[in-house]
């Protein structure tokens, strides 16, 4: 029977036990669950516990696009039930691997359906439409599921439209199992209940109920009442016919367990610049003058897990990989949306995205990478943004805006025209603070007046053009920020590469001994041996190639990493830069 069940769909749940901003404790086959409605509607069924340290997530806090666990405050984003957020390690994007089981879910005939491993959809039920059905209060039995259908062909119930008669005919018009359907007449007035039971465990269910058609008013009231009562009365007598039973052992639902190594700190994962996920343009649209909104959705099944401030690859029809950030706010979990500005100077991929790829059209993308992630403890965040560097800083501030976070959002343009994404903007009121049409000097001047007032509970963001980066990060230094507080992202390295070096690399770990030649870059040396390297931008400026520096002099020619990162010798961007002294050893 168990395993039969295991594929069986069963409803766990009624639609109105899901208001929003509410987890609901779920229970099938010895397994718990927590039951959740997000914002956009979706219901989410996810294994009833944190990965952390297991307590139940059915007593968090859904705040409508994320669920967070109430002892550690572990976040838990919509429909995929990846970890989004990790108190104990604020700087870092959590790991892709710490990701909660899921369950199916489907809502029909008022109530919500899922399965362990379910087989075909959810039943058809004749006699039930989607109009006027009235999903009964969920009934408790202490008492196994068979017993609890087998007396369930005994209720006898009035029809909804002669409630207080007491001569109706119920009669059996099919029964499946643990589910069965049951007309009652009486005169011209006719019902018909479809029952289920849903096997929370060996000795325990629910019955729940769908009536047809009920009109809205005070029937609705008096049908709930009385059936409430006569299932209550039918509850106690198959609870004392289960109590003459000797007890089922219990069921006990699998578990699977997370390693505390992924639940701690995230993992590197070895993967290149891999396609894995296809992707298909939904919507395109004029963001603003020269930028082109994509909206992106799974050609099958969900997209992974995003943080603030991650970016994917994007595999162009012409060939050419581009990074683009994704401006998504928290829980928009369908989609992923991008921002592509037309460069007058493109190499072929702006212009490709821009002019070329149109709606309806299927794109390769990569899994998301985080290289840029947002801090949640800081008492206040200033978010920087220049031009088409707004997209990452988006997402970062409607995370915090969503959350009641302090936060300011300064961003440069030369016009109104220039504002991305007006729409996403407008959510964050009166923190956006535009700055328009500013030269270089009256930039700097204005970066002054912002960066003026640092204490040790602020964190800076900043993105966009080079330039500014530079001056902005200058400012800050000459105004006392230290180097921890001020986070930044480079859309591209715009400095010369001096690739005119020969020098060998030791991998630590690998036991291997490499000539990376004039020309070539330690990456490429490291791929063609076999050495399968993560990387995104492959110009320094993401931090996706990054690796430890055991012992040598590094040659920095990257934007990633700071100036006290490349004092101190002990890390490398392999994508760019190089060696001056004759060897490295790589942490590889």
């Amino acid at each position: 029977m168990l395993e039969t069940a295991k594929t069986r769909w069963h409803p766990i749940a009624a639609s109105h036990d899901l208001p929003f901003r509410h987890v609901f404790h779920g229970q099938l086959l010895g397994r718990e669950f927590a039951v959740w409605r997000a914002d956009d509607g979706y219901v989410n069924i996810w294994e009833n516990r944190c990965l952390h340290r297991g307590v139940r997530l059915s007593i968090g806090i859904n705040d409508g696009r994320e669920l967070k666990c109430q002892y550690h405050g572990w976040r838990y984003s919509n429909r995929t039930a990846g970890c989004t957020y990790i108190p104990a390690h604020p700087a870092d994007a959590p790991a892709r691997t710490i990701t909660n089981r899921t369950f199916a879910s489907v809502e029909r005939y008022g109530l919500i359906w899922s399965a362990e491993e379910p087989l075909g959809e959810v039943p058809e039920i004749a006699g039930l439409s989607e109009g006027n059905l009235l999903a009964l209060r969920g009934i408790p039995v202490n008492a196994p599921p068979e017993l609890v259908a087998e007396g369930l062909k005994t209720h006898r119930f009035q029809p909804s439209g002669a409630l207080a008669g007491a001569s109706a005919e119920t009669v059996v018009e099919a029964a499946d199992g643990l589910s069965m359907a049951l007309r009652s007449k009486e005169g011209e007035h006719s019902t018909l209940a479809v029952f289920f039971v849903q096997p929370v465990d060996s000795n325990r269910s629910v019955i729940r109920g769908v009536l047809d058609a009920v009109p809205e008013g005070p029937a609705r009231l008096a049908a709930l009442r009385h059936h409430n009562e006569l299932l209550s009365k039918l509850r106690d007598r198959l609870e004392r016919e289960a109590a003459a039973r000797p007890a089922p052992a219990p069921l006990e639902a699998v578990i699977e367990r997370v390693s505390p190594e992924l639940a701690e700190m995230p993992e590197l994962t070895a993967h290149g610049r891999k396609a894995t996920i296809r992707v298909e343009v939904a919507r395109k649209w004029q963001a603003a003058e020269g930028i082109a909104g994509f909206e992106l959705r799974p050609v099958k099944g969900l997209l992974p897990t995003f943080q603030p401030g991650a970016h994917i690859d994007v595999h162009l029809p012409n060939g050419l990989i581009r990074q683009y950030s994704i401006t998504n706010g928290p829980g928009e979990t369908d989609r992923y949306v991008i921002g592509v500005k037309r460069e007058r100077d493109s190499k072929g991929g702006s212009t490709c995205l821009y002019d070329s790829v149109r709606e309806g059209d299927v794109l390769a993308i990569s899994d998301p990478r985080n290289n840029f992630p947002l801090r949640r403890d800081a008492l206040r965040t200033i978010f920087i943004a220049g031009g088409i560097g707004v997209t990452p800083m988006l997402a970062m501030a409607q995370a915090l805006h969503h959350q009641g976070l302090a936060h300011e959002f300064h961003y440069f343009a030369q016009n109104e025209g220039q504002l991305a994404f007006r729409e996403r903007l407008e959510l964050l009121k009166a923190t956006l603070v535009p700055h328009l049409g500013l030269g270089p000097e009256a930039t700097a001047a204005r970066l002054r007046e912002i960066l003026a007032a640092y204490d040790g509970d602020t964190h800076l963001y900043l993105c966009g053009p080079g330039p500014m980066l530079e001056a902005a990060r200058a400012i800050a230094a000459e105004l006392g920020w230290p180097e921890e507080a001020v986070h930044f992202e480079y859309f591209k390295n715009t400095r010369e590469i001096d690739d005119s070096s020969s020098f060998e690399i030791a991998l630590a770990r690998s036991n291997m001994t490499l000539t990376v030649p004039a020309g070539r870059t330690i990456l490429e040396v490291m791929r063609e041996a076999g050495i399968d390297m993560p990387s995104s931008c492959e110009q320094g400026a993401c931090g996706t190639c990054l690796c430890s520096v055991i012992e040598g002099e590094p040659d920095h020619q990257d934007v990633y990493l700071t100036q006290a990162e490349k004092k101190s010798g002990t890390k490398i961007m392999t994508c760019v830069s190089r060696a001056k002294s004759a060897r490295l050893i790589l942490d590889l």
